[in-house]
């Protein structure tokens, strides 16, 4: 999945402020968000399949086109992760959302086919989402989850996930 780390650095690196009658922008304008997702725990490797559940807060403030985020995710085999990280939203065309991010998280609950081989891991994400006309977004995403070496073993992991994001008027800046 080093395929996400390169699309999230061509995403940061491509991505431009927004311009009139441009193709693509940062989504400047757009609300925090609450998101519910669900979908797919290890989608790639298959050691252990589950159903993941995830909640996140996408905060409407940034700096230089990168918003905050906490995450809080579990995973039916008991796993956990909670963290927090950055995001950018990049415009493509009308309704047309990517947005990369990355989070790092605390990871518990090893089972007898998945020990991801360190509490602490990093989470990159890429998510497409269809943005309606009342702000809320409908979107795919696919994530890794690794330890980037800081456990004796790095396994890491990937989710393949439905999200469901909705405005919120709380904390707006």
């Amino acid at each position: 999945m080093r395929t996400l780390g390169l699309l999230f650095m061509a995403a940061l690196l491509s991505a431009r402020p927004a311009v009139a009658n441009d193709w693509i922008s940062l989504a400047n304008d757009d609300p925090a968000y609450v998101t519910f997702s669900a979908g797919y725990f290890d989608a790639d490797r298959k050691r252990d399949e589950e159903v993941e559940l995830s909640l996140e807060y996408r905060s409407n403030y940034q700096l230089w086109g990168l918003k905050p985020f906490v995450h809080a995710a579990y995973v039916t085999n008991k796993m956990s992760f909670l963290g927090a990280g950055i995001l950018m939203d990049i415009q493509l065309g009308e309704n047309w959302i990517l947005q990369p991010s990355f989070a790092p998280t605390w990871w518990q609950g090893e089972t007898d086919d998945l020990d991801l081989g360190y509490g602490l891991e990093f989470r990159s994400r890429v998510e497409i989402a269809y943005r309606f006309p009342d702000d809320s977004r409908l979107g795919l995403s696919a994530s890794h989850s690794s330890n980037a070496g800081l456990g004796d073993d790095n396994p890491g992991t990937e989710s393949i996930m439905l999200n469901v994001s909705v405005p919120t008027g709380f904390f707006r800046y």
